[in-house]
């Protein structure tokens, strides 16, 4: 492996070096997304030939889950090897014709990368585990019993039980924010730092684009091991875990989102920049300073380029209000910082369950929030399936692949349910995923959505995305232009983005009912192209359900 402090070749200034802004970004789950070998698990094969699919929906970039080696306990996310790809997915050469393949249709890649933790059996925690004077001893975050032999202190898992796990080795406790499986490596340690970067570099090397940063929020712990502080039961909310999960009964000070944390963003940036046109999004877990956090690790162009929050990804419905509170409470607390807007993704339960079950018209209020997402200002991630209106899948408990769905079961039913495998042909085997069975079935509600039920109907969901996507792109101010949110009430969102000489007036109705927007006494120029049918007169915008506007004001 290179050394993190090598220094790659001069960047090429022509690059678009800020392609980043307003991306849209599509997330592949490689288990889930298509099957090459028939045996029952996605793999990087499949993904290339499923590259043409993701290109002509209008996507800028792909971000791929980990596919890494790995004992699979959290499925990816807890990593023996960062260097190379698990054999259930293929191998390094398969990832480079991956890159090569999407890079010829236009898609930039960009990788998950889990710095926060590794697998208990990567090598590094084998040596820590070892001894109390190893080498790398040091390289976790390993503390003392206390005199009655319990933890060192009150911190919590997110998976449940206590943040720590006692080794017999050392005789000492380790840190887990997530699994026992997965040890927290010890960031205040610099040659732990120094090693990742160094993993950085290698993906650099071969030609990634960018990085999804894991609970990014969560690489560095309080070195006094303070208690965390009960939280207010009028303060809990579940945004970052389940309501029953006792996790949310702590203030987290201590344990997460420490300030230590700028130092190394830092440093990782400096590295990117050596690299032309790439770029780092964060997933922040915090779930009362989510916003400020996200400021704090975006500020002044030198620490990652953007992270995204759990706003609209928590089961609260997305109204009117709250996306004017949350977009205005960003650019007050980030007025330099940039964020990433998401609905769903593989940790969340998927939009069409959480949000549109009870509608009177569920794919029409898809479309709307579908078209707002891709309408606020900041980059968008997009979940593979979302595009397809899938639900939440009901598993039952014996199909369970997830250890937080299974220990929180059935109040909390975990994350295989927005993980089951894409549907692309409604009429084939386990809707054209796999040959053999699936690592978790296809539900048979699925096949009606699938990809070839869906691609040529132009009232679908499917080709709602590719044309407002190509409606985005036509027009520069929805993607790096600035917001500026006007008065309405009720369901109504209305804002204006600016870009240069451009400027777009969006209007959503998020509600059934049909309303009217008054904008004042002005000419109103709608826009073409966006599938939408909102009619303006002379200062007004009338709205049918789940209706939208796009135009100019003069």
């Amino acid at each position: 492996m290179q050394s993190a402090l090598k220094a790659s070749s001069k960047p090429d200034l022509a690059v678009d070096r800020d392609w980043w802004r307003g991306a849209v970004i599509y997330q592949i789950y490689p288990r889930s997304y298509q099957d090459s070998n028939g045996d029952g698990i996605g793999d990087l094969k499949g993904i290339i030939g499923r590259l043409p699919y993701i290109a002509a929906l209008g996507a800028d970039a792909i971000w791929i889950s980990p596919f890494f080696k790995s004992p699979m306990k959290d499925f990816g996310y807890d990593v023996t090897d960062y260097c190379d790809v698990d054999p259930m997915f293929g191998t390094l050469a398969d990832f480079d014709a991956l890159t090569a393949e999407a890079h010829r249709l236009g898609l930039k890649v960009m990788i998950d990368e889990v710095l926060s933790h590794t697998a208990d059996n990567h090598p590094w925690f084998k040596e820590s585990r070892s001894s109390r004077t190893n080498p790398k001893a040091d390289w976790y975050v390993w503390a003392d019993a206390r005199p009655d032999g319990t933890p060192p202190n009150n911190w919590l898992s997110i998976f449940g039980g206590s943040a720590w796990q006692w080794d017999t080795s050392r005789q000492q406790y380790y840190l887990h924010n997530f699994l026992a499986e997965q040890p927290d490596l010890n960031f205040h340690n610099h040659e732990v730092q120094d090693a990742l970067l160094d993993v950085t570099r290698f993906w650099l090397e071969r030609g990634v684009d960018g990085f999804r940063l894991d609970t990014i929020n969560f690489y560095f712990h309080s070195q006094g091991l303070e208690n965390n502080p009960p939280l207010p039961p009028e303060q809990r909310n579940d945004q970052t875990a389940p309501a029953v999960n006792p996790y949310n009964y702590q203030d987290h000070l201590y344990d997460k989102s420490r300030p230590e944390n700028l130092g190394f963003l830092e440093r990782f940036r400096a590295l990117l920049d050596e690299y032309p046109a790439t770029a780092a999004v964060g997933e922040v877990g915090d779930s009362q300073r989510g916003l400020e956090v996200v400021a704090a690790y975006t500020a002044g162009g030198k620490r990652v380029h953007m992270c995204y929050s759990f706003d609209f990804l928590a089961p609260e419905k997305i109204s009117a209000a709250k996306v004017r509170s949350v977009l205005e409470s960003f650019g007050k607390v980030a007025s330099d910082g940039w964020s990433c807007w998401a609905f769903s993704n593989h940790d969340v339960m998927r939009p069409a369950s959480r949000w549109a079950a009870g509608e009177a018209d569920p794919t029409a209020y898809l479309k709307v929030i579908s078209a707002l997402l891709m309408s606020l200002r900041g980059s968008v991630c997009i979940y593979q399936g979302e595009e397809l209106g899938l639900g939440e899948a009901d598993l039952r408990f014996e199909d369970l692949q997830d250890p937080y769905g299974i220990r929180f079961w059935p109040e909390f039913k975990g994350r295989d349910g927005c993980r089951t495998p894409m549907v692309w042909d409604g009429s084939a085997r386990n809707g054209g995923f796999s040959s053999a069975k699936p690592w978790l079935p296809v539900p048979a509600k699925h096949l009606s959505q699938a990809v070839n039920v869906q691609q040529g109907d132009e009232n679908s969901l499917l080709e709602h995305y590719r044309r407002f996507l190509t409606f985005r792109r036509a027009h520069p101010a929805l993607a790096k232009g600035d917001i500026t949110f006007i008065e309405s009430e009720g369901d109504t969102v209305a804002f204006t983005r600016r870009a240069g000489n451009e400027q777009v007036v969006c209007v959503f109705n998020l509600g059934a009912r049909p309303t009217k927007v008054d904008l004042g006494n002005r000419s109103l120029h709608p826009l073409p192209g966006h599938g939408f049918s909102g009619q303006a007169s002379t200062g007004s915008i009338q709205l049918g359900g789940y209706g939208a506007w796009f135009g100019r004001i003069d």
